[in-house]
């Protein structure tokens, strides 16, 4: 329910060059970062043995696909946001905007894995030509089509998330309403597809780590953790925008609420699904299929797999179970900051013991840290300059006022 009648809020735009530019300095430093990090991690690569060419192919895909995740959860709940056509998220929705815009820099930053894809998909080399499993889907794991899909993926991605964005910050401006009905029909027009994306860009790039491995659920077990990652990001950024002094007479206590239902929502649905295929898998014993979870039981990636399942579910479960906690902006940080390190616990686990198979290897850690540090810088900065083109919040979407007087 919301309350319609409630004051207009003044229009709250970010500025980075503020306070002496010290939020001009923090993009200057997330950039320096990157460039930095990013050296380091290519110096420590290529400048060592085949070993090391191959560490970095995994870390940088590790890292990639944690980021990437994120930033196709900004594009979903947009458009669940229109597609459903949401009131509570219209003060929130901005920033998922700015979050999927960041695709087009995931897509430059997909670039370094086109240099050592055979590193990371064995398929590719001519070493197994004559797998007779490869030979039997050559029809769709081949080379020129790999990366024709790699190319669609990234296209329609950044299609969607730009005419959505656009459009909401072109209502800004003379508050149209067919803008939010052109938000509809992008949505409706590109929700099928953009699930269809998702989960081929999961198989291609993550189960196509060993392509003698399927699973029929693989695609969902992403999404799960993309919706519920992406989530976590939004509480973050809300808060530290609220800490800064902004968005505070439009995103109240209520939104917390319905934010926390909604983690507490994708735990458990991340977790269902994640049983549901080990089920299905165990149950089923084929051994195309049971490599996965076998490779993940041995060593000390069985530590690794049994914390995940404590951390991920149990633990965000309990906590989010009561509606305190998640009307506690603190108390929701909290548990959003451990679930995107269980995130990205689950990336580790799902893309590095395909390469160290006896077990996790401390020798790949600095590489781990250096892939993540300057993918995350990058987008860093490229998501503080987005906060400062356009207002915090759509200004004068139609649904603005019950947002903002929201109860639930």
């Amino acid at each position: 329910m919301s309350d319609h009648a409630h004051a207009e809020p003044k229009p709250e735009f970010f500025d980075y060059k503020h306070v002496g530019g010290r939020f001009l300095g923090l993009v200057g430093v997330a950039a320096a970062a990157f460039v930095v990090v990013f050296g380091m991690a290519l110096y420590a690569a290529f400048t060592g043995d085949k070993a090391g060419v191959k560490q970095f192919a995994f870390s940088y895909l590790f890292a990639y696909f944690f980021f990437l995740t994120i930033c196709m959860g900004g594009l979903f709940w947009t458009m669940v946001h229109h597609g459903v056509d949401a009131e509570w998220s219209v003060v929130v929705r901005r920033q998922l905007e700015n979050m999927a815009s960041l695709l087009v820099v995931m897509a430059i930053l997909f670039i370094p894995l086109v240099f050592v894809a055979p590193e990371l998909w064995k398929w590719m080399t001519p070493k197994y030509a004559n797998d007779p499993l490869l030979l039997a889907k050559q029809a769709y794991l081949n080379v020129p089509f790999f990366w024709f899909r790699a190319f669609f993926y990234f296209a329609f991605f950044i299609l969607c998330a730009g005419f959505l964005r656009s459009f909401s910050i072109a209502q800004d401006k003379d508050g149209s309403p067919r803008y939010t009905v052109l938000n509809r029909r992008v949505t409706f027009s590109s929700a099928l597809l953009f699930a269809v994306c998702l989960t081929f860009a999961a198989i291609d790039w993550l189960m196509g780590l060993d392509f003698h491995w399927f699973s029929t659920m693989w695609g969902v077990y992403i999404f799960a953790g993309t919706a519920l990652s992406s989530l976590c990001v939004l509480v973050l950024i809300i808060t530290a925008l609220r800490s800064a002094g902004y968005l505070r007479e439009v995103v109240t206590i209520e939104h917390y609420h319905i934010m926390g239902k909604l983690m507490l929502a994708f735990t458990i649905f991340w977790a269902y699904i994640g049983f549901s295929q080990y089920m299905l898998i165990w149950y089923a014993n084929i051994p195309e299929e049971t490599i996965y979870f076998l490779r993940r039981n041995t060593g000390t990636w069985w530590f690794g797999s049994q914390f995940m399942v404590v951390g991920h579910f149990f633990v965000p479960f309990l906590m989010l179970l009561f509606n305190r906690g998640k009307k506690t902006p603190l108390f929701l940080c909290g548990m959003a900051i451990w679930l995107l390190l269980m995130h990205l616990l689950d990336m580790y686990i799902i893309v590095m013991p395909t390469y160290h198979q006896a077990g996790y290897s401390l020798a790949s850690a600095p590489l781990d840290i250096f892939c993540l540090l300057a993918i995350g810088c990058t987008l860093a900065a490229v998501f503080l300059k987005r906060l400062g083109e356009s207002a915090l919040y759509p200004l004068r979407d139609p649904r603005l006022t019950q947002s903002i007087a929201l109860k639930n």
